[in-house]
């Protein structure tokens, strides 16, 4: 969906361009102005803070302001003390967290999020499904979630599921 991997039949369309036309440095420029990506298994740059790993997206896009945009949004996140830790240094639902703001930090279009609270305690989840829900709301982004939990799919507008391969019917 991301365009991280082709597609064996069919098109993916989303803002209106049709991804699977575009080559590898098309996808990477689409992804990088439209999309947030949270991998469910970080991703992080092992020999970056916290801060560098956020801002990264910014200083790739030419941002001038790329770390005072990442600190924001560790601060949003509730990481506002720890953005000089290394990943190492950081435990694994503070390491989501990162990653989170890293997927955040350039207000995409849409945002992708494979399991975003599946390592985190369930306040600290709840926070942060708070934190993508007024994402969605204020910047009007298009979340798309993958998720094993039923709250978290009592929270959504549209639900489409997949079994065995294959896609359900929607609700």
């Amino acid at each position: 969906m991301g365009g991280l991997e082709r597609a064996s039949g069919g098109s993916i369309t989303a803002l209106g361009q049709d991804l699977t036309a575009m080559d590898e440095d098309g996808l990477a420029r689409f992804r990088r102005s439209n999309m947030g990506v949270v991998f469910q298994s970080f991703h992080l740059i092992p020999t970056m803070t916290a801060l560098e790993n956020v801002a990264t997206p910014l200083e790739l896009a030419g941002a001038k302001d790329a770390f005072d945009r990442a600190r924001e949004q560790l601060v949003a996140v509730g990481l506002g003390t720890r953005t000089d830790h290394y990943p190492s240094q950081l435990s694994g639902g503070e390491q989501q967290r990162v990653a989170l703001a890293r997927a955040t930090v350039t207000k995409p279009r849409i945002l992708l999020a494979d399991e975003p609270t599946g390592n985190l305690d369930e306040t600290t989840g709840n926070d942060i499904l708070d934190h993508l829900f007024a994402l969605q709301e204020t910047d009007g982004a298009t979340l798309i979630l993958v998720t094993h939990s039923p709250a978290l799919v009592e929270r959504c507008d549209r639900i489409v599921r997949l079994r065995d391969g294959r896609l359900e019917a929607s609700s």
